[in-house]
């Protein structure tokens, strides 16, 4: 078990940050150059205030219209995502491991802070994997895999609660928790949790393109939120 771990805290993490960091690369670029190449028009009327203006809407908490007509998603949503990023990043256990394989060290959350965040974030997938089950209009659009995602983002969370608060086998959480943390990590570039980079070039590329050529009662301009 002890190997495992050295290895997968090792070479395992060098191995999985340079599959996600060069496949988010590799399908931006793939992305961006299919569009150049099919969309060669809205390039030339281009306006990236547009698209900024609508990337800022949808990151605030209910933002958007889409959002405020279903405010309890609207808001699970929000703080979801805040505790999704925020906890793994400013987790002082992590930060450690930053230091000691980077040199880089980020500010650190109180121990009881980044718990709770944990909490909130199985919680919340929990909600979220129940509305895809009793939503009919969103139970429609969901696939095995769309579960098997949501499971997999639970995983090194509730791993690594598990761990932190020695409940069950110590070194097999743990082991558990690096190994389904870097999984996720792998898997983010090739499925839709991609959305943690592409969300802000979609978003863009749809206000803008609403934004400066599309008209409104005589008006140029079609807010996306």
């Amino acid at each position: 078990m002890y190997a495992l771990y050295e290895f997968l805290t090792g070479p395992g993490a060098w191995i999985a940050f340079a599959v996600f960091i060069g496949g988010l690369v590799v399908r931006a670029a793939f992305l961006y150059g299919l569009s150049r190449e099919r969309d060669k028009l809205i390039y030339q009327h281009f306006n990236p205030s547009w698209g900024l203006r609508s990337i800022f809407h949808w990151l605030i908490p209910l933002g958007s219209v889409s959002l405020r007509q279903q405010p309890l998603f609207g808001l699970v949503f929000f703080v979801f995502h805040v505790c999704l990023l925020a906890t793994p990043l400013f987790l002082l256990a992590h930060n450690t491991l930053w230091d000691q394989a980077f040199e880089v060290s980020l500010p650190s959350l109180p121990e009881a802070l980044a718990d709770y965040g944990t909490l909130v974030v199985m919680a919340c997938v929990v909600f979220l994997f129940a509305r895809r089950l009793v939503r009919p209009e969103v139970r429609a659009i969901s696939g095995p895999w769309d579960y098997i995602l949501l499971l997999l983002v639970l995983a090194p969370f509730l791993t690594g609660y598990l761990a932190y608060h020695q409940w069950g086998d110590y070194a097999l959480m743990m082991v558990l928790h690096v190994l389904t943390g870097e999984l996720m990590l792998v898997v983010i570039p090739f499925s839709k949790l991609g959305h943690l980079i592409l969300f802000f070039f979609t978003r863009g590329f749809i206000g803008q393109e609403m934004g400066a050529r599309r008209e409104i009662d005589g008006r140029l301009g079609a807010r996306t939120w």
